[in-house]
């Protein structure tokens, strides 16, 4: 029997899996899928020779966790690998920003849109790095993040902490135009804010947009060398290095909760596998709470709250094999590792609309991520392994497009909407389709039929938006990974900090285990120790 049975070995399970082993505990991880990684796997499947990732690409959350940099991978044969340029947004006149790790660089291409933005990046980079240690330590703990928040509260104290957090809260229209006179620095903040299913006008896309955008100007935004799934092999290597364990195409069907107690899983082969301490979740909320553990055993107000939860926005994606590099207009946009494609912040606006009215998007703004300018190795020399993606309404009422997209996502659907996203390419990049050898659709029920945890395509383990945030993630009133069930822990991006890959959910996840493990002990050790000095025993 092991100590603790894991269910799904996507980062966090692994992550989670990790920390338990190192802490001594027996740890058994079980995977529906045929191989591990969640979210973070690769192949070969467009085209010979060439290396696409299936979901996740870019790790600027990975660099700057110290739960990932506390596992150590580099010894497990993880490195990174970067494109000359972390991001470029261009526009269709042919101008472009640029974000560089080199802040010089980034704010000399904000200056090129308005003079003096580039000053007012490095003043926003400046408030970054006075406050970056707090920031994350508060981001990758348990909320409400005590030791971390205490630190950053102290420093915050006055005026300047309460323009910090007025910022945070901003809708990213609105903190651009405080901050910038021209495009650029606008739309290099509004484009990472979509990176999570912020709209411009929704309040704190500029706080997410801010964050990401001094990620990718202090870590970049890197991949692992030879394709996403190197840092799942990482993690799976360490684990078992540790004595862990790993059963792939094992479905977990149900949580065995006995006397309010998580005390094991049930397979869908109908094989019982028991835990002595702890049953982790790498599960979607709804997932958890919904098939595996029922309703018998929550609390009323957590049923009746779930029919609240809200997913983030669907995601339909392409990869494909390109005979040679991307023709784009700007020169700058060929040496970014991601590409952000809308020709200007109404644009990001008008997607964000026609996705909150349900409708397709007609110009979907699309994320481009040129992987063999940022790792060599993913194809051969002269060519470019390629992927977009963009994002979609779950209940699809409209097409803005007027091509009678539904939402069935046929092969016809398919072969539209990617014709759809390949022609927003070409409107930044014109010859780029006729360097196509052959592509990929991944339209919603393929990503969750690869991922069950991507509903519909969800990537973030459900919204960014501020009410499934801190305590109202999941629900109102946790924040945290303990469960209603006693020995019973969500370590998935339903769990605060969210989605992303960083490791914090499940690392969280195992350190409240192993809490919760530690203070029984010393709960049934008093208890022993007081019936000894009750019966006269000697201690």
């Amino acid at each position: 029997m092991p100590d603790a049975v894991v269910v799904g070995s996507g980062p966090n399970g692994l992550v989670a899996a990790n920390l338990l082993a190192d802490a001594g505990w027996s740890v058994e991880v079980l995977e529906e899928q045929p191989e591990p990684g969640g979210a973070v796997r690769h192949d070969s499947e467009v085209a010979p020779g060439f290396v696409n990732d299936l979901f996740s690409s870019f790790y600027p959350l990975a660099a700057a966790s110290p739960v990932l940099a506390g596992l150590r991978l580099q010894d497990h044969g993880l490195r990174w690998a970067h494109a000359p340029h972390v991001l470029a947004h261009p526009l269709t006149d042919g101008t472009c920003a640029v974000l560089d790790r080199d802040v010089a660089v980034t704010a000399a291409s904000l200056d090129a849109f308005a003079p003096g933005d580039g000053a007012a990046w490095d003043r926003l980079h400046e408030v970054w790095d006075r406050y970056r240690s707090d920031i994350l330590d508060a981001l990758f703990t348990p909320f409400p993040p005590v030791r971390a928040g205490a630190r950053l509260a102290l420093r915050l104290r006055g005026g300047g902490g309460l323009r910090l957090a007025r910022t945070l809260v901003l809708p990213v229209r609105r903190l651009g135009e405080e901050e910038f006179r021209g495009e650029g620095g606008k739309l290099l903040l509004a484009g990472n804010a979509l990176h999570a299913d912020l709209a411009p006008e929704a309040a704190g896309s500029g706080g997410f947009g801010w964050l990401m955008s001094m990620l990718g100007q202090t870590y970049g935004f890197p991949v692992p060398v030879g394709g996403s799934g190197a840092l799942t092999a990482a993690l799976v290597h360490r684990l078992l290095a540790r004595g862990g364990s790993l059963r792939c195409g094992e479905r977990v069907e149900r949580i065995v909760v006995r006397d309010r107690r998580a005390v094991g899983v049930r397979t869908a082969g109908g094989e019982t596998v028991d835990a002595r301490r702890a049953v982790l979740a790498d599960v979607s909320v709804p997932a958890l709470y919904g098939d595996l553990v029922g309703p018998e055993h929550l609390p009323d107000q957590v049923v009746a709250d779930l029919r609240r939860f809200q997913w983030d926005f669907a995601t339909f994606k392409v990869d494909w094999a390109l005979d040679g590099p991307v023709p784009w207009r700007c020169e700058d946009a060929a040496r970014a590792g991601t590409v952000h494609l809308a020709d200007g912040l109404d644009e990001l606006t008008r997607f964000a609309a026609q996705i909150a009215m349900r409708q397709v998007p007609d110009r979907p703004f699309s994320l481009f991520g040129q992987m063999t300018t940022t790792d060599p190795v993913r194809s051969p020399s002269g060519t470019e392994s390629a992927w977009a993606y963009t994002h979609v309404p779950h209940d699809i009422r409209a097409d803005a497009g007027d091509e009678g997209i539904t939402g069935s996502w046929d092969a016809k659907e398919q072969e539209l909407m990617a014709d759809r996203v390949e022609r927003q390419v070409e409107r930044f990049a014109p010859g780029f389709r006729s360097l196509i050898r052959a592509r990929r659709v991944l339209a919603p029920p393929t990503l969750q039929a690869l991922n069950a945890n991507l509903e519909g395509g969800a990537i973030n383990g459900g919204t960014t938006a501020m009410h499934q945030q801190l305590v109202f993630r999941p629900v109102p009133g946790t924040g945290r990974p303990e469960t209603p069930v006693a020995g019973l822990f969500l370590a998935s991006a339903g769990a605060h900090p969210g989605g992303g890959v960083h490791g914090a959910p499940g690392a969280n996840a195992a350190r409240a285990a192993l809490r919760r493990q530690r203070f029984g002990d010393l709960t049934r050790v008093q208890r022993a120790l007081t019936r000894r000095d009750r019966t006269g025993d000697k201690k």
